[in-house]
C-alpha cells in the first residue's frame, strides 16, 4: 500500500460561463485561498470555460501565464453547468478536490475548514449547507426550498436538502462518481448516492459578485426535472395515481346513475355535460401520462446513443497529481 502525499495536491473546480467581468475578483479569491494552504497543500485551479460567449477563456489563457497552478479547460459549447462541473472533476488530479460557483457566492475562503474537515474527521465527501440564502433571491429561495421538499416527498434520499455545488471530494469519493456515466446529470444527487463518509460545515451564502446568478430560471426548471426523473420513478407511478382518483370518479357517477334509476325511477337522460367533462379527463389524464413516460424513454433514447458527455475545444496548463482521462 503506497504512503500519503507529504504534501497532498488539492484541487479546486471552477465550471465559469461567461465571467469575464467576475473573473479578476475570482483570480484574486483563489491567490488567497492558495496562501492559506500552502506549503502545506498543493493547489491547483481547475477552470472549465463552459462555451462562454465573452472573453472568458481569454481570461483563464492570461491566468495561466502567470500562475503554473491554473488549469484550463474550454468545452467546444455550452454543454451546461453539470457537465462543465464533471469535466472539472475528469481533469483534476488531486487528492482532494473542492467544486465552487465562479460568482462567488459559495465563499472560497471557507475551503480551508473543508480540507480541515476531510483531513481530521476522515470524510470522504464534506458537504458546504446553507443556514441562510440572503444573497438569492425571495424566488429562488421559496423555489429552493419547495424542490427539496417535492424531492423528499417523492422519496429520493439521496440529495442533501441545502447543499448545492459547494463541496469538497476525495479521491475515492470522485473515482466512484465517475463510474456513473448518466447523459442527464444531477451532481448533487449522484455524490450522495455514491455513500462513503461524509461530514457538514455551515455558512451564509452571499449575493453574487457581478450582480446576479448565470443560472437562469429555464436552468433550474431543466435541472429540477433531471433530479426528479434520475433520482425516483414516482412520477411514473403517480400515472397510476391518476388513473385512479378518475377510475373513481367515473365508476361513483355510474353508480350513483344505477341507483337512480333502480331505486328512483329516475329516466336514463343522456348528460351531455358530464360526458364531456368525462372524455376531456381521460384525454387530459392520457397526455399526462404519455408526457411523463415520453420524459423517461427520452432519457433512455439519449443514454443509449453513447454520445461523450463533453467535447474539449482547448486547453492551458500542465497535468498534475493523479489526473483521470480529459475525454469522456
Amino acid at each position: 500500500m503506497a504512503s500519503p502525499p507529504a504534501s497532498p495536491l488539492l484541487s479546486i473546480v471552477v465550471p465559469c460561463f461567461d465571467e469575464e467581468e467576475v473573473f479578476p475578483a475570482l483570480q484574486a479569491a483563489l491567490h488567497e485561498v492558495a496562501k492559506e494552504l500552502e506549503p502545506e497543500y498543493e493547489v491547483e485551479f481547475v477552470l472549465v470555460d463552459d462555451g462562454s460567449r465573452d472573453a472568458t477563456w481569454s481570461a483563464i489563457r492570461a491566468f495561466a501565464r502567470v500562475d503554473p497552478r491554473v488549469r484550463g479547460v474550454a468545452l467546444s459549447r455550452n454543454f451546461g453547468h453539470q457537465m462543465a462541473l464533471t469535466c472539472g472533476y475528469d481533469v483534476a488530479g488531486g487528492d482532494a478536490v473542492v467544486s465552487l460557483d465562479a460568482d462567488l457566492q459559495d465563499p472560497p475562503e471557507l475551503i480551508p475548514r473543508l480540507v480541515e474537515a476531510w483531513r481530521e474527521r476522515g470524510a470522504d465527501v464534506v458537504y458546504a449547507v446553507r443556514v441562510r440564502r440572503d444573497g438569492d433571491t425571495l424566488f429562488k429561495r421559496f423555489t429552493a426550498a419547495a424542490f427539496y421538499r417535492l424531492m423528499r416527498w417523492m422519496g429520493a434520499s439521496d440529495v442533501r436538502e441545502a447543499s448545492g455545488d459547494f463541496r469538497l471530494l476525495s479521491r475515492r469519493a470522485l473515482e466512484a462518481l465517475r463510474e456513473m456515466s448518466e447523459q442527464h446529470r444531477f451532481v448533487r444527487g449522484m455524490v450522495g448516492w455514491i455513500g462513503f463518509e461524509t461530514a457538514e460545515i455551515e455558512y451564509e451564502r452571499r449575493p453574487a459578485v457581478g450582480g446576479s446568478s448565470k443560472y437562469s430560471f429555464r436552468r433550474m426548471v431543466h435541472l429540477a426535472v433531471d433530479a426528479a426523473v434520475s433520482f425516483s420513478i414516482f412520477p411514473l407511478r403517480l400515472t397510476f395515481v391518476f388513473a385512479g382518483l378518475l377510475s373513481l370518479i367515473v365508476l361513483g357517477y355510474v353508480a350513483n346513475a344505477a341507483v337512480n334509476w333502480l331505486v328512483f325511477g329516475a329516466e336514463m337522460v343522456p348528460g351531455w355535460m358530464s360526458l364531456l367533462i368525462s372524455i376531456m379527463a381521460f384525454g387530459a389524464l392520457n397526455l399526462v401520462c404519455i408526457g411523463i413516460m415520453g420524459e423517461y424513454v427520452g432519457r433512455i433514447y439519449e443514454q443509449t446513443k453513447g454520445r461523450p458527455l463533453y467535447l474539449i475545444r482547448d486547453r492551458v496548463g500542465s497535468v498534475r497529481g493523479r489526473a483521470g482521462t480529459d475525454a469522456t
